[in-house]
């Protein structure tokens, strides 16, 4: 059923890891605690605060440079502090992406920083052929059209024969209407189709093996 595909764009958080993971607890606590010590309040303060930023500018990150004038490196900060241990190799996905045919890259809100040490501890180093992070797209994120169109330039991807896989249904809205097959990684069945080009999978190493 993708046969036609030769480019793979994998979202990396809660997409390639579970978003129940200790690692993905981090990682909102970390944001959560730097919203709460930019805006002076506290977490409860920063959780309504980080819901209205996301709402309203797509990421913490970007409603935060909008609103007020922090710098970016300054709030991407806390992903130096993570426990990237408490996650560890996955060898079925591993197995999975190096069968797929073409290129495969992370397109992914955080830092090449991030996502070099989750590839890392997930073992999937050497399945990527690129990641472009939100310092590469201008500080602009998924799912606004400059960054995807930013994205697509840098790798020089026909929409037509790539598939995007994200665990925000969001963020694959934009790729769908530039004829991009999507697929949104969250609960439910293993894997449906939703409509022409369109999935939905719970299982992404077991979609993939059940559609190439």
């Amino acid at each position: 059923m993708l046969a036609d595909i030769d480019t793979w764009v994998l979202d990396l958080d809660n997409t390639l890891y579970p978003a129940d993971s200790a690692l993905a607890g981090q990682l909102t606590h970390g944001i959560l605690s730097t919203i709460a010590e930019y805006y002076g309040t506290d977490l409860a303060g920063a959780r309504r605060i980080q819901a209205d930023l996301v709402a309203a500018y797509g990421t913490s990150l970007r409603g935060a440079m909008v609103t007020g004038t922090i710098d970016p490196h300054d709030f991407l900060g806390f992903e130096r502090r993570l426990d990237y241990s408490t996650i560890g190799p996955d060898p079925v996905l591993t197995e999975v992406l190096e069968e797929l045919p073409g290129r495969r890259y992370v397109y992914t809100n955080g830092s090449a920083y991030h996502a070099e040490q989750v590839l890392d501890r997930l073992g999937l180093t050497g399945c990527i052929d690129g990641v472009f992070d939100i310092l590469a797209a201008d500080l602009v994120p998924k799912p606004y059209d400059e960054s995807l169109d930013a994205f697509l330039a840098s790798f020089g991807i026909d929409p037509a024969r790539a598939a995007m896989f994200d665990d925000l249904e969001v963020n694959l809205t934009g790729p769908h209407e530039r004829g991009m097959t999507t697929v949104w990684v969250t609960g439910g069945t293993p894997y449906e189709q939703l409509a022409a080009r369109r999935w939905r999978a719970a299982d992404l190493p077991g979609f993939l093996r059940a559609n190439i």
